[in-house]
């Protein structure tokens, strides 16, 4: 392979990464000057440069200093990484911290050391274009000649764009063919927040550990020899020293407790600036001219002293000691707080002194944002007045505002949020949040509902096509109908919920607009599909029906069409509510309609490989769909099996999906039985080709429950002709059922071009609304004959949790697959990787089939794997090198818990069963987990 570009020429293309050299600073000198104000400002509390780590080094090799502290989290990350150094692949370390704990020193720390090994970067760029991300890390791993290569290891702040990164470096290296046996990026992912960790990650707090304290103290004792007096204000270390020692913070801070005595001058102002942004928004700052901002009114001539002969520490005067400043590159200098604790500490101190977080905020924006105000300090502001937590499974109040919001409203009160949101609406007068956060709080909050609804029309105006911003009108009406005062009169509740409707449906249109156009500006803006306006159509619809149908049961009937609104009017006793007649006449289809959307939607995907939806969405799906369509019989079905549909209705199986979600569902035996055989009626009554596909889905669902095989009479009618319709249901069947298992006839269709028209089918039916989303395997390939062969995915959940093992909502490492029940029921297929593409061999021949983590897809080998089915077709998982032995598989399945990829996420190869039976206790009878389903819930 001929020679590319070499490592220096690429490193100075990349705007977007900071790469750091293995030699870096060797055989370079420094004025002493420099090393000392670098070494002081890193102990002050600024972030560390790369000069930190060579000036340590140096110290140690001289004999002069200790070793640069590392945390105990290092060790662990040092592991992970040596390990997935040994298998190809995209990999993930995550290291979790709370903020001023040092974890982005660690985490630089760890690149550091890792430099002459592999090649390590930040990512300090945009990551508003993924795929420049993607191709600059790719530049610079395949830099130089082919044995030049080496994997970049790279540090990325959050979570964000992990998921899109690994997508684009895998699709590059793949179209680009690069031929490599190492991994080609190990993300170091640094995440400022607590999270559900796994054994893997590494959580940084604040609190040292025995070693830790012994370290740091050992540190002081040798930078107090080297700075003296200067260590008193060593803040960012002497907090960590002090082991996080709240009365050192308080003592640091102790400045802000004479504010009542010397009132608020322009020193306490900017000081309190930021404090504030430092608290509620990591790595924030203020540009040194913003700075000098505050204290252009300043009244200097008694000094005759103007603003460029004083430094703005001296401006600061005795709270210089709690600021630091900072300069990267050429870039203007930034100025914040030394540590986050301190500004927390700061901005209570400033509290307790009258000076509220409400009104220095509004401070802030009058002096700072009146005139253009730039990008960096918009975002800041953006962040601490509309930053939610991320939510949890089920809404809590805590995740509805910003943290800042939440404690102006505790510690004050609401009008205050109410007033700072307003100014920030008024300020910011293109910016489409903030008149969403206000109208949100004042919905939630103070359940202001006029003002709500002015305040999310605004916002809409502001951003008339973004489904997200319209959603909040429709909350608006629809928690204003939830809340009516009761006994509400019905024409009261059907205004209120044709507002609410009226909303939801505009967002559900302008969502579906965005599948179109957003894709053309920007790959993120079309990430998602907003099923929102959907759901909270059904949420009103829901509201509406209890809140009528508790004051009188005809609304039953006239909600569910069993009889007009015109002839139920004597019993109602209002003709005004005619009006309403239109609404009412199209609610039941309607709800049917978004109902069956749903619940394909829930069926068929879930939101990313590693999380399922709340359960609440179908939860109040299904509690929707009894009301308007299960629970009735409607008098306008009149042709001939209406009936029947009727009665599957009732089951919630008049539909394909809903068959296939009858497990999900945990639908009873006897239910499943009664769906069959409605099915099987409907055959000869209506749209025999759906009903034949329905009819053998719910045989097979039958079966997967244990039930004593029935005779399924259409199955050979459809393996003849019914492959040929234009669902991708019925071809994800044929498929299941023509697919060769070696004890039967060879395949005499061809499964490739099958593949590719359920593909086409699945990208003409559901692919502009799965977009970003984790299609689920429905269906695993098992032993056995036709039916009997076809295995329920809840089948093999069921089977995991049996045997004591975690529930399986993650994919991404496929542990389910381990089970030694779940081996011996599916069907291992052969295959091979080449070129990053997977063919499964069938009949001799090759068919290519999608892998489930595309991180197995490196090496090119013989394997074998078992195959699932999604809507969209095979999938392969699991999937093992057959030619390796078990000290490899062990190996790789090891790095696959390290991987920790998403969609795109671990290795693929599974243990040793020998190995797993230390782990588990033997089975003696496999046939035992067909009873799993009759044992009670």
């Amino acid at each position: 392979m001929a020679n590319g570009p070499s490592l220096s020429t690429v490193t100075r293309s990349l705007s977007l990464l900071d790469v750091l050299h293995a030699n870096q600073f060797e055989g370079k000198s420094f004025n002493p000057e420099i090393l000392e104000e670098t070494e002081e400002n890193f102990y002050r509390g600024a972030p560390p440069e790369w000069l930190n780590f060579h000036i340590s080094e140096q110290a140690e090799l001289d004999g002069t200093g200790s070793p640069f502290i590392k945390r105990d989290g290092y060790i662990k990350l040092e592991n992970q990484i040596h390990k997935l150094r040994k298998h190809p692949g995209i990999s993930t370390v995550k290291l979790f911290h709370q903020p001023g704990c040092g974890g982005t020193t660690l985490a630089m720390k760890v690149l550091w050391d890792f430099r002459k090994t592999l090649r390590s970067a930040v990512l300090t760029g945009s990551t508003s274009d993924i795929t420049k991300v993607a191709e600059e890390v790719v530049h610079l791993f395949t830099a130089g000649s082919q044995g030049d290569q080496k994997t970049v290891l790279l540090l990325v702040n959050g979570v964000q764009v992990l998921e899109d990164l690994q997508v684009s470096i895998m699709r590059m290296i793949a179209n680009q063919k690069i031929v490599t046996g190492m991994p080609v990026v190990v993300l170091l992912s640094c995440i400022r927040e607590d999270a559900d960790l796994k054994s893997d990650d590494v959580f940084l707090q604040e609190v040292l550990s025995d070693s830790e304290k012994n370290h740091f103290n050992d540190k002081k004792a040798e930078l107090n020899k080297q700075y003296g007096d200067k260590c008193q204000r060593f803040h960012g270390f002497n907090i960590m020293q002090s082991n996080f020692s709240e009365a050192y913070i308080q003592e640091a801070c102790s400045v802000f407790k004479t504010i009542k005595e010397t009132g608020i001058q322009e020193k306490t102002q900017l000081a309190a600036f930021l404090s504030l942004l430092n608290a509620y928004v990591p790595d924030s700052y203020l540009l040194e001219s913003q700075c000098l901002d505050v204290f252009k009114h300043a009244n200097y001539s008694h000094r005759d002293i103007s603003l460029e002969d004083i430094s703005l520490e001296d401006m600061l005067d005795d709270f210089s000691h709690l600021i630091i400043t900072i300069q990267q590159g050429g870039s203007e200098k930034r100025v914040r707080m030394a540590h986050p604790l301190i500004a927390q500490c700061c901005t209570e101190l400033m509290a307790e002194a009258g000076v509220t977080r409400s009104d220095t905020a509004k401070n802030l924006l009058i002096c700072l944002c009146r005139d253009e105000v730039p990008r960096s300090l918009a975002a800041f502001v953006n962040y601490m007045l509309t930053k939610r937590r991320p939510k949890e499974k089920e809404c809590s109040a805590s995740d509805s505002f910003s943290r800042l919001i939440l404690h102006i409203q505790t510690k004050e009160d609401a009008s205050q949020c109410v007033s700072l949101l307003g100014m920030a609406t008024n300020m910011f007068d293109q910016n489409q949040i903030f008149p969403q956060a206000l109208a949100r709080f004042h919905y939630i909050v103070l359940r202001d509902y006029d003002q709500a609804e002015m305040w999310a029309k605004e916002a809409k105006q502001r951003d008339p096509k973004n489904s997200v911003v319209a959603d909040t009108l429709g909350q608006v009406h629809k928690n204003r109908l939830k809340n009516l005062r009761r006994p509400a009169q019905p024409g009261h509740i059907l205004a209120l919920a044709l507002k609410a409707i009226q909303a939801f449906e505009d967002e559900e249109r302008l969502a579906k607009d965005e599948v179109g156009t957003n894709v053309k500006r920007n790959v993120h803006d079309s990430r998602f599909f907003n099923s929102r306006g959907m759901f909270g159509f059904l949420q009103v619809c829901n509201l509406v029906y209890d809140l009528l149908v508790s004051q009188n049961p005809t609304w039953r009937g006239v909600l569910t069409k069993k009889v007009s609104l015109g002839s139920a009017l004597p019993s109602l006793g209002d003709r005004s509510l005619l009006r309403f007649n239109d609404l009412i006449y199209r609610l039941r289809d309607a709800v049917e309609k978004k109902c069956a959307f749903l619940d394909g939607y829930l069926t068929y995907s879930k939101p990313d490989i590693k999380e399922d939806d709340p359960k609440y969405i179908s939860r109040q799906t299904s509690a929707c769909y009894r009301k308007y369509v299960g629970d009735s019989t409607s008098s306008h079905l009149k042709e001939k099996g209406a009936d029947l549909i009727q009665k599957l209705k009732l089951k919630q199986a008049g539909t394909t999906t809903g068959v296939l979600s009858c497990l999900d569902r945990e639908c009873t035996e006897s239910d499943l039985k009664e769906i069959t055989t409605l099915w099987e009626e409907i055959c000869l009554h209506k749209d025999p080709d759906t009903a034949m596909v329905n009819n053998i889905f719910a045989h097979i669902m039958l079966r997967n429950m244990g039930a004593p095989e029935s005779d399924c009479k259409h199955l050979t009618a459809f393996k003849q002709e019914m492959y040929l319709t234009d669902k991708p249901e019925a071809h994800m069947l044929a498929l299941l059922l023509h697919w060769p298992t070696g004890n039967e006839d060879a395949c005499i269709l061809d499964l490739s071009a099958m593949i590719k028209r359920t593909q086409d089918l699945y990208k003409q039916a559901y692919a502009k609304h799965f977009r970003s989303r984790y299609l689920r395997p429905l269906f695993f390939l098992g032993k056995g004959q036709e039916l009997n062969r076809i295995v329920h995915r809840t089948v093999l959940e069921e089977l995991a949790r049996q045997g004591d093992w975690e529930t399986m909502q993650d994919w991404s490492d496929e542990k389910i697959f381990q089970d030694p029940w779940i081996k011996e029921r599916l069907l291992k297929v052969q295959g091979e990787i080449r070129e990053y593409r997977l063919f499964a061999t069938v009949d001799g021949k090759e068919i290519e089939v999608v892998a489930n983590l595309q991180n197995s897809l490196w090496r090119k080998r013989k394997v074998s794997f078992y195959l699932g089915f999604t809507i969209k077709g095979p999938v392969a998982f699991a999937i093992q090198t057959e030619t390796a032995d078990t000290k490899e598989l062990l190996s790789e399945m090891d790095s696959s818990k390290q991987c920790g990829l998403l969609k795109f996420g671990a290795c693929g190869d599974e243990m040793d069963a020998r190995d797993l039976t230390k782990l588990k206790p033997e089975v003696n009878r496999v046939d035992e987990v067909q009873t799993y389903r009759r044992l009670p819930k």
